[in-house]
């Protein structure tokens, strides 16, 4: 199988977060593919136990609601 390479253009401060993620034995292209691949959520079910489900979930809550605050500030403050 004949593959094609392209060369790309990292900064210093990318190149060394791609190296730090970069495993015994694995190519930067594996590392790139390892990162990029796109999952199904439902791989992702069961991950967290039911109590750390549900902190998550308030903790998302409060944040939206806080956003919604702070949105609600600004609007106030334009009119």
């Amino acid at each position: 199988m004949c593959m094609s390479t392209k060369t790309i253009t990292l900064s210093e401060d990318a190149y060394e977060s791609l190296r730090m993620l970069k495993q015994v034995r694995e190519s930067f292209s594996d590392v790139v593919r390892r990162l990029t691949v796109r999952k199904p959520l439902t791989e992702f079910a069961g991950l967290l136990a039911a109590g750390e489900a549900n902190q998550l979930a308030a903790v998302v809550r409060e944040g939206r609601a806080r956003s919604r605050a702070r949105a609600r500030q600004l609007r106030g403050k334009l009119e």
